[in-house]
């Protein structure tokens, strides 16, 4: 192995080594602790810490790096106390999440390490966005996000490796070729001669790299590194390594040829570069010796102030209170001045007063830049706020709800408009396993808003017309708005974007032009988790959403000896418990109108929470009313057949007769 140590200390070799065995001998010491049954999952990383010591100590301590398993070097260099790391991996309280994930599932902004999660591809998009941040404010920072040869068939890959091309983000694409997915060869995952060459496809500069060599890993990111300064852009990097141990432990390595295990034996980052120093009198035996009994020492003391740590005992409030970020609500109140517009323009208003409120809040999407958007309702925004901050997307819907938990995580709010609501379905990844699951597993807000286009009635046909509030209300972590009228809409996404949790903020496209109301010129906000009483009434209690609201209206309008409280609920998670078992004790009868497909929908969980809370109310069954059990269809009869607008008069009049 050929070592080039340029113009490099003496001392910078040697701090170089001592990072270099660090994690090397704390693996010594997890395996001995795994054949006692003391630590359960291991994840080694052994035969290529050169890759994550040599890139982690180049980048400044305040630039982000997002490591995967094996990159035990990335926490250690960063200096990460070795006791929290312990209690981390032991499911102690002193560790990064509270004992709700496992290993290096975690980041922590203290030490600037963004976890991943186990479905790996998301935390390229994740690096898009942080980057993005840092080119917004100009600060010259790098990022460095580490993926394996198997997530390089991933579609975020791909997504992310576009995105940050289009953007000249400044990222450095890590690849560890390792050569194994867990059992699977390269020749059973990819066909070209190195994955470097993927870098072309996408306009980037690629390297392959000796990932066992620290100081070819050390020399060239810190050439890239000057580099990206003075001319931001991504760099894909494919480091060619091994894994010397199993995918994890249990799984061992009884697939992988004895020669080549012995081949890369030879290879050994840590032993090849201590030989190295050796030779050339940079390090002597006594100070080798030293500098691992100094290691040794450190690893044993902290591992054994862990075992003094008491097991995490299970708290119910503390649970379920870290699931969401707490937000106190902002009330902004709003004089009388007042326009007559529609739902798409108080759509438009929000987000404009809110990008002149809020510096760094930046919107995502398709077409949304000069084109305004498929409904035009960005139209006009790059001239008052510019490119950087009004950006059009490929169609890369996962990437790009990534990107804005990496907004968020840098200091940025994030707006993402998916054209359709149908098309969160290729963003649906990183919104239920990233966004949603982020605080609760430690405590890394996501200050994003998903903007939906949804429904039917316009004969948009099965890929257009979907409401699927029902994907996201049943997932802890996110809240659901759905909004009927021009003022809550504005309102509700207001409080939306100041919200730092994630929020899925639904649009139902019939009523963007079709509806209109007087609505505040300045900026005001609603609150979540608060329903509207549209009318007021003692025969009966009609609860709905979005479309739904009108249709009820339409109905009692057509029916005007029937008194109804009619509930518009605004939000779904949080939804308004208490307006709603108000108002069941009062009439004692129920009906649930949703545009979505009845079962598993929201009216199903409503239901069933009347009839566990307010049972002896009750005069009749709740009456669910939804859509048919199919796609929704594109012909206007077929459209009509399969919308409830015309059951839910039936159904309504069946249960005022029960």
């Amino acid at each position: 192995m050929n070592f080039e140590r340029k113009n490099l200390t003496n001392e910078q070799l040697l701090d170089l080594y001592k990072n270099l065995i660090k994690p090397r001998l704390i693996e010594e010491k997890m395996l001995i602790l795994i054949r006692q049954g003391k630590v359960s999952k291991w994840f080694s990383g052994i035969g290529q810490e050169a890759i994550s010591v040599g890139i982690t100590s180049v980048l400044d301590k305040d630039e982000y790096i997002l490591p995967m398993h094996r990159n035990l070097g990335v926490f250690t260099t960063r200096e990460i106390p070795l006791h929290r790391l312990f209690s981390q991996w032991q499911g102690k309280a002193n560790g990064f999440t509270k004992g709700r994930d496992r290993s290096f599932h975690f980041g922590t902004q203290e030490y600037k390490i963004i976890g991943m999660i186990s479905h790996l591809g998301p935390q390229l998009g994740v690096a898009d966005g942080i980057a993005l941040a840092n080119k917004l404010k100009k600060n010259g920072k790098v990022t460095a996000v580490f993926t394996g040869e198997g997530a390089t068939s991933e579609g975020d890959f791909h997504e992310a490796l576009n995105i940050a091309s289009v953007w000249e983000l400044p990222v450095l694409f890590v690849i560890e070729n390792n050569g194994y997915g867990l059992s699977t060869p390269t020749n059973e995952q990819y066909r070209c001669e190195d994955l470097a060459d993927k870098g072309i496809g996408y306009g980037m500069e690629s390297h392959v790299v000796d990932g066992n060599n620290i100081l070819e890993v050390f020399n060239l990111i810190s050439e890239l590194k000057a580099s990206i300064q003075e001319n931001p852009r991504p760099v894909l990097l494919e480091f060619k390594t091994f894994r010397m141990r199993g995918h994890e432990e249990a799984s061992g390595t009884k697939y992988v040829p004895q020669e080549l295990m012995d081949m890369w034996a030879e290879k050994d980052p840590v032993e090849n570069y201590r030989n190295y120093l050796k030779a050339t009198a940079v390090l002597t035996e006594e100070a080798d010796e030293a500098f691992r009994a100094a290691i040794k020492k450190e690893i044993d003391t902290d591992w054994a102030k862990v075992q003094e740590e008491p097991e995490i005992q299970a708290s119910l409030s503390e649970e379920l209170n870290d699931v969401y970020k707490p937000y106190d609500f902002e009330e902004v109140t709003h004089s009388d001045e007042v326009e007559n517009i529609r739902v798409v323009d108080a759509i438009s208003n929000s987000l404009r007063q809110s990008m002149e409120r809020h510096d760094n809040l930046v919107i995502m999407g398709q077409d949304i830049a000069e084109y305004g958007g498929a409904f035009k309702i960005t139209d006009g925004f790059v001239a008052q706020f510019g490119k950087e901050r009004v950006r059009n997307t490929p169609i890369c819907e996962s990437a790009v709800v990534s990107a804005g938990m990496g907004l968020s995580i840098n200091g940025h709010k994030a707006v993402v408009e998916m054209q359709f609501a149908d098309f969160v379905s290729t963003g649906f990844n990183p919104i239920v396993n990233l966004l949603a699951k982020s605080h609760y597993r430690w405590l890394e807000n996501a200050d994003v808003v998903v903007r939906m286009p949804c429904g039917g009635g316009t004969q948009a046909g099965p890929f257009h017309s979907q409401t699927n509030e029902a994907w996201f209300t049943k997932t802890p972590g996110l809240k659901v708005v759905y909004p009927a009228f021009p003022y809550d809409v504005k309102g509700l996404l207001n409080t939306a974007i100041n919200d730092p949790n994630p929020v899925m903020f639904f649009e139902h496209k019939q009523l963007y032009r079709s509806v209109y109301q007087d609505v505040p010129k300045d900026y005001y906000t609603i609150p979540f988790g608060k329903a509207a009483m549209i009318k007021e009434g003692e025969d009966v209690t009609i609860i709905s959403f979005g479309a739904g609201v009108h249709w009820a209206l339409d109905t009692l309008d057509k029916n005007p000896e029937i008194k109804a409280d009619l509930i518009d609920l605004r939000t779904l998670q949080p939804l308004d418990w208490e307006t709603i078992y108000a108002s069941v004790k009062k009439t004692n009868k129920v009906i649930v109108l949703q545009e979505d497909s009845l079962f598993g929908g929201i009216a199903s969980d409503i239901s069933a929470m009347i009839m566990e809370n307010c049972f002896e109310y009750l005069d009749a069954p709740v009456r669910r009313v939804g859509s048919l059990e199919s796609a929704i269809p594109f012909v206007k009869a077929l459209e009509d057949q399969y919308l409830p607008k015309v059951r839910f008069e039936t159904e309504l009049k069946e249960l005022l007769a029960y």
